[in-house]
């Protein structure tokens, strides 16, 4: 990972603004659990970000939850917005996918492109939506089935 470490103190120089702290991959999944609080930005390679892309949303109760995206901060090229849990084959068709994760991964995409407003509004409706139980899907421990939790969101927006 050397090449990662010298991209990483090249960023880091280039925006003295932004505090940094560089951790190994170990000793960051233990400070995920202990003190999910320390964060806000995390940037690593593929492998590491992808499994603390689970591990961060498994320590608030479900993977199902958490947005994600692939940004050009420049907006030059494309992003990419998705669910940090992927597919998750497991359980297709099954009708008990979380849809929180992708409902926030489109509030993050209207975000990047300007659309504050309508952002705030879906991840609002998100908020309310969790405070109640019988709208939670089961890896939250309510009942609804995706279209239930996906429809009562929608709603609300």
């Amino acid at each position: 990972m050397p090449y990662w470490d010298e991209r990483f103190a090249a960023m880091a120089e280039r925006y003295p603004e932004i505090e940094t702290q560089q951790f190994h991959i170990d000793i960051l999944a233990a400070h995920f659990v202990q003190h999910p609080d320390w964060f806000d930005v995390v940037v690593g390679s593929n492998l590491f970000g992808d499994i603390l892309s689970d591990l961060g949303p498994a320590t608030c109760g479900s993977i199902g939850i958490a947005p994600g995206a692939n940004l050009n901060p420049e907006k030059e090229h494309p992003s990419m917005f998705e669910p940090v849990h992927g597919s998750a084959p497991d359980i297709a068709d099954q009708g008990i996918a979380n849809p929180v994760g992708q409902i926030l991964s489109m509030a993050m995409m209207l975000d990047h492109l300007g659309e504050t407003e309508a952002a705030a509004a879906v991840e609002a409706a998100v908020s309310e939506t969790l405070k109640e139980p019988a709208l939670r899907t089961r890896d939250l421990g309510g009942t609804a089935t995706t279209e239930e939790a996906g429809k009562a969101e929608a709603e609300r927006v």
